[in-house]
């Protein structure tokens, strides 16, 4: 096949449609490049239910074992039970997924030991040139004694090691909604959550990566309305949804109200604080709520601004020793789970404050939710910079406004402030606004999406 890997090889990960952009062929080729670029001598590989997963695996593992690397295979896995992998046995590792993306495409998602992200900056624009290099001849011959490939069943101490990183001792009876969506929510859930007093109520857990029932994509509203109508249906406490490779989760309250990823973070740092004796850096990216930042000074941390992205928020993370951090998608990530981020963890901590005392959910969060966001809004425009260049002007130079450039262009006032930044791979712009009060943000959003769309 001829492979356009400017397609192929995006910022963080490998992404692409099977067998169109890529096939085990060139997976072995990565394999090949993965072990050239990291050193490594042993790598960990793991693969979610696609029906493409399990030959791609096998063939990295094919390319990097040509090249004198010991395999270890976990097979089916959730992302962060290959990042539990990767940083237990201190293994470069490499998980076959393309997350919430539809059956036909595939992706690598590539670590180095530790779960140290491999992207664009950290080795991944390395791996691709040798690809490049390689796709017509084949990668060159290795004088190295070929590595063995072996299976490795993580499951359970991957579990064991979640649990032990919450307090779940004096969890009362919850009955739990979980949505995995037929991705690895599936495979995991049962076991992490086997023994604890919750009677679960499972959707979807069977593993199918053709995703017969909705995308497995818990950010689009539309996929969480099974979830919300059966939480309601059953009367339970709550409803969680994973995404298809489960290392995000999405969590509705009692009354099947959808809780921002937000107002997560903010619970969760909160708790990760107290179990810090009350001390540590918590990182948020730039389009999270006012009330994460509010929280952690609240609870003695200190917040950290980010741009959005999980590369920036582990790199922070490694620099500040930042004790979690937390995005508007509903990635979590823990520094006692190698500043990797995992859902599941984070779905622990949520049970463990519910579980904790009497109330529902609903008035738990509200004292993290304090405030209007607009949610996402993507727009599609011919010219980003003209746009974004448009709105500056409308907004630079207002008394009691302030203008930054760390990610697209934030605007903040003394009651609201927004952030609008350009799609890398799409003609897009993506508005976030957050103020006060509900009309306030209403204002603000329609004001500056008039701006982006006229």
């Amino acid at each position: 096949m001829t492979a356009d890997l400017s397609q192929l090889v995006k910022a963080y990960d490998v992404r692409g449609v099977v067998p169109d952009q890529w096939d085990e062929t060139l997976a072995e080729l990565f394999g090949a490049a993965f072990a050239q670029v990291t050193g490594a001598t042993a790598i960990v590989t793991g693969h979610d239910m696609r029906p493409s997963s399990p030959g791609l695996s096998r063939a990295f593992a094919r390319g990097a074992a040509a090249r004198g690397v010991d395999v270890t295979e976990i097979g089916l896995c959730s992302t962060d039970q290959l990042y539990y992998a990767s940083g237990a046995f201190d293994l470069a590792g490499a998980m076959f997924t393309a997350s919430h993306n539809p059956a036909r495409y595939n992706g690598i998602k590539m670590c180095r030991a530790g779960a140290a992200p491999v992207g664009q900056d950290t080795g991944l624009t390395e791996i691709r040139g040798l690809v490049e290099s390689w796709i017509d001849s084949g990668a060159p011959s290795s004088d190295a004694t070929p590595g063995t490939i072996t299976r490795r069943d993580t499951l359970k101490d991957y579990a064991a090691h979640l649990r032990g990183l919450v307090d779940l001792t004096s969890v009362r009876p919850l009955k739990v909604v979980v949505d995995a969506g037929n991705g690895m929510g599936g495979h995991t859930v049962p076991t992490v959550f086997a023994g604890l007093p919750l009677q679960l109520v499972p959707m979807y857990f069977e593993l199918d990566g053709t995703f017969p029932n909705h995308e497995a994509n818990p950010l689009d509203p539309a996929n969480l309305v099974d979830l919300q109508k059966r939480v309601r249906e059953e009367s339970a406490d709550l409803g969680i949804a994973f995404d298809g490779d489960a290392d995000r989760c999405f969590v509705v309250d009692e009354r099947g109200e959808p809780v921002s990823p937000s107002a997560i973070t903010a619970l969760v740092a909160a708790r990760e604080l107290a179990r810090h004796g009350g001390k540590g850096t918590v990182i948020h990216n730039l389009i999270t709520s006012w009330s994460v930042p509010e929280v952690v000074r609240e609870h003695g941390g200190t917040p950290v601004r980010t741009r959005v992205g999980h590369s920036f928020i582990k790199a922070e993370m490694a620099t500040s020793g930042a004790i979690f951090g937390g995005e508007h998608s509903a990635h979590y990530y823990f520094k006692d789970f190698w500043n990797a981020d995992t859902g599941m963890l984070a779905a622990l901590h949520v049970l463990a404050a519910l579980g904790g005392q009497e109330g529902t959910l609903s008035a738990l969060v509200a004292q993290y939710d304090r405030y209007a966001g607009s949610g996402e809004i993507n727009s599609t425009v011919d010219d980003q910079a003209a746009r974004l260049a448009a709105i500056r002007a409308a907004y630079e130079g207002r008394e009691g406004v302030i203008l930054d450039e760390l990610d697209g262009l934030t605007v903040t006032a003394a009651d609201w402030w927004f952030n609008v930044r350009p799609s890398n791979t799409e003609p897009l712009l993506r508005l976030n606004a957050e103020a006060r009060d509900e009309p306030t943000m209403a204002r603000t959003r329609d004001e500056v999406l008039a701006i982006i769309r006229g």
